[in-house]
């Protein structure tokens, strides 16, 4: 799959989403950028369904061709890709205590082991939390390359709809019953990976659909500019939807979202919308987008610690240091830390006798 600037877009445009959200951490913005600001949440759904569409399409076009699944290579660019950074960081917030935006952590074992979504313990442990969505992309990485051998070798259409309905239909049955109960809307709806599948899964059927279905995705990709904007319509509507945590968004908002983002994914996968769009800078940031969501919220804290002692800098100068932090903090990591070990696994995989792996990277863990 070669590179695809709408896909650089679409990642860009959920980093900065996500780190506006998380601008809470020093105070929010001001109005009117607080209502962009807060549903900036939402970044890390696109993330999902980009996620879901270039797994997907990496691991299903193979098993298409009727090639073997290759498991231990897909695991070991896994590794590469996600594990060195995210050491980096977690090794940062265990050992300086004082660099944590918040005082709590989780232990480091929930970390290492990919449980901390199905663990935390909000109320006191906020440092690094949002380590969330990292661990429900693990557990997409664990089960399904197994599940799509397993349903290629069905060669049924019912049952991978039959499973995609039980996927949707289980998560809106567990989100509204912590809702009705009255459980905490992070670590009982938001925060486990069971809740969360929507947005994997669309990404998958968005890649299922190209591969098996080539006609349809033509016929798709000759209508891109209704796709995105379908799109933007559903999007807005979850949006609406969520003025609230009511039972009503809690239970359908998710898949509402996961339902636009795809739209959107399907048309920047094709160059016949945005998708041949070649924005200044977004191949970079989209690039960079990993670092930068692991190492952002150490960068604000570092910012705020510095400027609470020098009031008179406030407004758009504040804001342009802490921009520049964020992007200084996720510059090192990525260039000093990520990119050195993409390189090794690049050297090691041209070893094997592969060429080196031309899947699109998502974020927060790549597609290869």
């Amino acid at each position: 799959m070669h590179r695809l600037p709408g896909l650089d877009v679409l990642r860009a445009i959920a980093i900065v989403w996500v780190m506006l959200f998380h601008s809470w951490i020093v105070g929010g913005l001001d109005a009117p950028y607080d209502a962009i600001a807060g549903y900036g949440w939402m970044g890390v759904d696109l993330f999902f369904v980009l996620s879901g569409y270039l797994i997907g399409y990496q691991l299903l076009k193979p098993l298409s061709l009727g090639e073997p699944l290759q498991l231990g290579g897909f695991y070991q660019r896994r590794a590469y890709r996600i594990l060195p950074a995210f050491l980096t960081v977690l090794a940062i917030y265990v050992l300086l205590p004082s660099w944590r935006e918040a005082p709590g952590l989780q232990p480091a074992w929930q970390f290492l082991t990919f449980t901390v979504n199905l663990l935390i313990n909000y109320q006191h442990n906020q440092a690094f939390s949002h380590a969330w969505s990292l661990c429900v992309e693990e557990h997409f990485y664990l089960l399904f390359p197994l599940l799509a051998w397993w349903l290629t070798r069905r060669h049924s259409r019912t049952l991978v709809i039959s499973l995609c309905v039980f996927v949707v239909a289980a998560g809106m049955v567990i989100r509204g019953y912590a809702s009705v109960h009255g459980e905490s809307y992070l670590e009982s709806i938001y925060y486990p990976t069971y809740t969360r599948m929507d947005g994997l899964m669309a990404g998958v059927l968005v890649a299922t659909i190209q591969l098996h279905q080539p006609q349809r995705w033509a016929a798709l990709q000759s209508r891109a500019n209704t796709l995105a904007v379908a799109g933007l319509i559903v999007i807005g509507f979850a949006i609406w939807l969520f003025r609230d945590r009511t039972f009503a968004p809690v239970v359908f908002g998710f898949p509402l979202l996961a339902l636009g983002f795809a739209l959107l994914v399907a048309a920047a996968a094709g160059v016949k919308s945005f998708g041949r769009w070649q924005v200044p800078g977004a191949g970079w940031m989209a690039a960079m987008s990993y670092s930068l969501y692991l190492s952002h919220k150490l960068a604000m804290h570092r910012v705020a610690s510095l400027l609470s002692t020098h009031p008179q800098i406030h407004g758009w100068a504040a804001f342009s240091i802490y921009a520049a932090a964020i992007l200084l903090f996720g510059a090192l990591l990525h260039y000093g830390v990520e990119r050195p070990f993409l390189r090794l696994r690049d050297r090691h995989t041209a070893r094997r006798g592969r060429t080196a792996a031309d899947a699109e990277e998502p974020f927060p863990a790549a597609s290869d």
